[in-house]
């Protein structure tokens, strides 16, 4: 039976991020499906009562977790709260999934690689994290397959968005407030436009095929680049006077120890599911299109 048949359920937790308001947006060009958009506060994955209680009074054929703990530099001093949520509460959750026959797609992070390689990371690839968030995430991830065996796990890398406060809205205000700023040119990875990550989650959803093919899968933008590259086409694409001056990772220390490498392999994705990559360039242009409105 195809999935177009029925009225689909899918939950979004953590729906007020980047990527919830993104499925949001998105939302109406799906009408077989029925959204259950909740916040934090609304329905906290950490609580498995509540959990059990959301979850007996809805039938739900999906669940995305949007949820997480995401201040990367704060986790070296808040570890207790970054592992609760982004690794307890997912155990809870998966479990919860699983008992109900609901399938998790699970959102996790190129930080669960410790950037040592040279050539895009792939999905069979050792995991080696260099920090707290990397580590809380790491153990989501496997929670979360421990917890209920149909789970999807999505690693994504350098996110950003129209929604919510991301590095392409700061270098924005910061080129505007400035004219001149300092970014670091010596870590390289993959930008990924939420919405982007979003339509390939309901393309997921709506292959009819997501439960034979769980297990772990990376989704960026195609390209990779630097900081430093990143925010010069921010830049020249709006346009913006301010000058952009690369530094190295040691002119710029944060808490947190930052892996210098961590492109994405798309290729399993892309053979699973009927999902597309754009290039992180054509994708920042949209983004950059729909904040200058």
């Amino acid at each position: 039976m195809s999935l177009k048949d029925k009225l689909i359920t899918i939950l979004v937790t953590g729906s007020e991020g980047q990527l919830g308001n993104e499925l949001r947006a998105l939302s109406s060009n799906f009408p077989y499906c029925q959204f259950l958009f909740v916040s934090k506060k609304e329905l906290d994955i950490a609580d498995p009562v509540k959990l059990e209680k959301f979850f007996s009074g809805h039938s739900i054929d999906f669940c995305v977790n949007c949820a997480a703990y995401t201040a990367v530099d704060k986790a070296e001093s808040e570890k207790e709260q970054a592992f609760h949520i982004n690794a307890e509460a997912v155990g809870i959750l998966a479990a919860v999934c699983h008992k109900n026959k609901t399938q998790l797609i699970h959102i996790s992070t190129d930080y669960v690689f410790d950037g040592s390689k040279t050539e895009p990371y792939t999905e069979s690839d050792k995991t080696k994290t260099l920090n707290v968030y990397g580590a809380s995430k790491l153990q989501g991830e496997e929670f979360a397959i421990q917890n209920c065996r149909s789970t999807i796990i999505i690693r994504t890398s350098w996110l950003y968005s129209s929604f919510k406060s991301n590095f392409v809205k700061t270098m924005l205000r910061l080129m505007q407030e400035k004219e001149s700023i300092n970014v670091v040119n010596d870590q390289l990875g993959c930008p990924t436009y939420a919405a982007d990550l979003a339509l390939a989650i309901m393309r997921i959803i709506k292959s009819g095929n997501s439960r034979e093919n769980s297990g772990i899968y990376h989704f960026c933008n195609e390209g990779v680049t630097s900081w430093y590259d990143f925010a010069v086409s921010i830049k020249e694409l709006s346009g913006l006077g301010c000058e952009v001056n690369p530094v190295s990772t040691d002119q710029y220390p944060t808490a947190s120890k930052r892996p210098v490498y961590t492109a994405l392999d798309t290729q399993k994705i892309k053979s699973a599911f009927p999902v597309v990559t754009p290039h992180w360039k054509d994708s920042l242009q949209k983004c950059l299109q729909l904040l200058n409105k």
